[in-house]
């Protein structure tokens, strides 16, 4: 009998942390969104989110499926990268596009795990479940089998002071609390799951804007390291109107050696086409809202929110970049 995985279940964020009743609470982890399916005959199909087809990319991944887990099982995780003690989503990326004999060497380099949060699939389709039922199949299948590395089960809780502990895991790589209402069956496609991002206010320098200096769109932000160098710590998300004006008033051409000179920055987050950036002068503090996923040189890895101007704040009294975790 032929099956096929669902499509994801998906998330929609939300601003508290608290856990609603009949609900559980699981952390979120900073790694890549993945199905696994073992199929009759050996076959494995590890995808992504978007449905690509990562199997030859985590070889490590396809070879503990084919000798630890039964045919005609679904899985439904994320895939992680630890590295000195942290989540490296960079890894993740690196090891994407590599194939072969490169794959199995950045297997050896950057091993990945398994992170299952939910079980879809095992011997008949369990998408119908609640939540509940699916939760105790999947704890039953790791007993039962005594599933190891690079499988791990993701722990689950109903109890809200145990959810605000995994809350304070954010620099091993925790980015939050994903919940999943106790009674709801599996719908693939649907924005149902609630996440919640940890968030913390940061200052930094804004080093150089998109669009123009009467109407910035973005920011690009950076911070002094010891050596007294600007370094990049990321960029902000599109400002909107009245945040650009406000912000505009205080920016000004950049005079002189500007330490960015010559720099091309990437767009990022998932693409690396080359942003159309001017320089202005960096002597302007922004606060700025940001979520706790980094790269492994720590800038931020998604788009920083602004607060606000902080005129009051002088740029050498910006955290140092690098210092406290890369930026406190």
């Amino acid at each position: 009998m032929t099956w096929s995985l669902p499509e994801p279940m998906l998330t929609v964020a939300v601003e508290s942390p608290a856990l609603p009743t009949a609900w559980a609470a699981e952390p979120k982890w900073d790694g890549y969104r993945a199905q696994l399916a073992v199929h009759a005959g050996g076959r494995v199909l590890l995808r992504s989110r978007q449905g690509t087809d990562m199997t030859s990319s985590f070889p490590e991944i396809q070879a503990a499926a084919l000798a630890q887990l039964p045919e005609d099982t679904g899985l439904d995780g994320e895939l992680v990268v630890w590295e000195r003690d942290r989540l490296a989503f960079e890894r993740l990326q690196q090891r994407l596009a590599r194939r072969g004999a490169t794959a199995a060497q950045a297997a050896r380099e950057w091993p990945a795990h398994f992170v299952a949060f939910d079980l879809v699939h095992r011997g008949d389709d369990l998408t119908g479940w609640p939540y509940a039922r699916r939760r105790a199949a999947l704890e039953a299948l790791f007993a039962e089998l005594g599933l190891t590395a690079p499988f791990t089960l993701c722990p689950s809780t109903t109890d809200p002071a145990l959810a605000r502990v995994w809350l304070s895991w954010t620099a091993a790589g925790v980015e939050g609390l994903c919940f999943k209402r106790l009674e709801e069956s599996y719908r693939g496609g649907v924005r149902s799951w609630r996440k919640y991002k940890v968030r913390v206010t940061k200052e930094a320098v804004i080093g150089a804007v998109t669009g123009s200096l009467a109407a910035p769109r973005t920011l690009l932000l950076g911070r002094y390291d010891r050596a007294g160098r600007l370094r990049y710590v990321g960029r902000s998300a599109t400002l909107s109107g009245a945040v650009g004006r406000a912000v505009a008033d205080h920016l000004a051409p950049s005079h002189g050696a500007h330490p960015w000179t010559g720099w091309t920055f990437s767009a990022g987050w998932g693409t690396q086409r080359p942003l159309d950036d001017v320089l202005v002068q960096p002597d302007v503090v922004m606060e700025v809202g940001v979520d706790v996923a980094r790269d492994s040189a720590g800038r931020w890895r998604h788009p920083a929110r602004p607060h606000r101007i902080r005129a009051d704040v002088d740029v050498q009294e910006v955290p140092l970049f690098g210092e406290g975790g890369a930026l406190s």
